[in-house]
């Protein structure tokens, strides 16, 4: 098994692709080009507060990550990751209902040629997660607590963002957790391909990490890749899923609960 690449980013080499849209969407300080009044000075003290603490962490904390570039294909909704010696099977999930008329319902293992064929498609992988220290609360003061935290999740997004950046053109980047992949347990597949600890995220029952400023996932190339919302799915869907993940139906139940029609 090739083992996945690590690196270590400085804090102004990710700084510059925070997102601070999702920033202001933690603090539910709605877009700030419209706020006004108290409001507006409001947040102009929270980004000040948010730079300032960057500007003291910068050289102290680091953001890291792992990346392993792989053969891939697709068997139906599952992605086949290929090796000499084995495959490794990623089942995926399909939307229930397409988002709009005419447009097929999509998984994402449509973006990988049959694995069946002469033709194979590469696939990324990869967890990003920020120094641990970062998100220790300050007693006494949750609002330097809540900053350092959601500050802690937008560096490590936007490390996710500078490796895509570095390491594949273009494409989607879906995320354990996120609408098109949500069965957080799929962290402990990735978590044997890539050696978590190598950058200090662990894994809790469930597949949540920590430090909860991680992110990890699939970097998908094919020119009509896009996002999507799997929507809910139903109780024939799941008993595939369980069969494809060869895991007990009630344990993947348990995963996938946000997602089941009720």
């Amino acid at each position: 098994m090739q083992q996945a690449e690590e690196k270590r980013y400085a804090l102004d080499e990710v700084r510059p692709l925070i997102d601070w849209l999702y920033f202001d969407h933690a603090w539910q300080m709605g877009q700030a080009k419209d706020l006004a009044g108290d409001g507006k000075a409001t947040y102009d003290q929270l980004r000040s507060d948010a730079e300032k603490m960057l500007d003291d962490w910068h050289g102290r904390y680091f953001t890291h990550s792992l990346f392993l570039l792989m053969e891939a294909g697709s068997d139906v909704d599952d992605i086949v990751l290929c090796e000499e010696d084995r495959q490794v099977r990623l089942p995926m999930l399909r939307q229930q209902q397409a988002a709009l008329p005419g447009v097929p319902s999509l998984c994402l293992a449509d973006y990988l040629p049959p694995v069946s064929g002469k033709q194979k498609g590469i696939i990324g992988l990869f967890a990003v997660t920020v120094d641990r220290e970062m998100e220790e609360p300050v007693p006494g003061d949750p609002y330097q607590t809540m900053l350092r935290q959601t500050l802690a999740d937008r560096l490590a997004e936007a490390t996710a963002e500078k490796l895509h950046k570095e390491k594949m053109e273009g494409g989607i980047r879906p995320a354990v957790g996120y609408p098109s992949m949500p069965d957080m347990s799929m962290n402990f597949v990735l978590d044997e391909l890539l050696g978590f600890r190598r950058i200090g995220i662990r894994l809790t029952e469930n597949g949540m990490m920590r430090p909860h400023g991680s992110v990890s996932g699939l970097i998908l190339t094919h020119p009509q890749a896009r996002y999507f919302h799997l929507g809910k799915i139903d109780e024939v869907q799941l008993a595939d899923y369980a069969a494809r993940r060869n895991l007990p139906l009630e344990t993947v139940r348990k995963y996938l609960r946000a997602v089941l029609k009720q």
